[in-house]
C-alpha cells in the first residue's frame, strides 16, 4: 500500500492543485464577467445619451430648417415689396419729369401771354376815347 498510497497522495495533491487553479480561474472569469457587465452597462448608458443627443440635434436641425424657411419666405416677400417700390419710384420719376415739362410749358406760355399782353396794351393805347386820354389796359380790366 506504500507505493499506491504515495501515488494516491501525488494524484490527490495534483487534484488539489488543479482545484485551486480552477477556483482561481473561476474567480478571474467571474471578475472578467463582472467587468464586462459594467462595461456593457456603461456602453448602454453612453448609447442612450448619444441617442438623446441625436434626438436633440434632429430637433435643432428641424427648428433651424423652419427658421430658414421663414427667412426665405420673408426674403421673397421683401423682394416683391422692393420691386413694387422700384416700380412706384419709376412712376414718380416719370410723373416728376412730366410735371417739369408741364411747368416749362406753363412758364413758356406765361411768357408768351405776357408778351402778347404788352403788345395788346401798346395797341389799345393808340386808341383815343372821347376825352382824348390813352386807354390803360389796367383800367379796362378793372372796370
Amino acid at each position: 500500500a506504500g507505493e499506491q498510497g504515495r501515488g494516491f497522495a501525488v494524484v490527490a495533491s495534483e487534484v488539489r492543485s488543479l482545484a485551486g487553479r480552477s477556483a482561481e480561474a473561476a474567480r478571474e472569469v467571474k471578475a472578467l464577467i463582472s467587468a464586462s457587465v459594467e462595461n456593457v452597462e456603461a456602453g448602454t448608458a453612453l448609447v442612450d445619451r448619444a441617442g438623446q443627443t441625436m434626438q436633440e440635434i434632429v430637433q435643432s436641425v428641424q427648428r433651424v430648417s423652419g427658421i430658414i424657411e421663414e427667412i426665405t419666405a420673408s426674403t421673397a416677400e421683401q423682394s416683391r415689396d422692393m420691386q413694387q417700390v422700384n416700380a412706384a419710384v419709376g412712376e414718380l420719376e416719370q410723373m416728376t419729369q412730366q410735371n417739369a415739362a408741364l411747368v416749362e410749358e406753363s412758364a413758356a406760355a406765361a411768357g408768351a401771354m405776357s408778351e402778347q399782353a404788352a403788345v395788346l396794351e401798346r395797341l389799345v393805347g393808340r386808341f383815343r376815347l372821347a376825352d382824348t386820354r390813352p386807354v390803360q389796359l389796367a383800367r379796362l380790366t378793372a372796370g
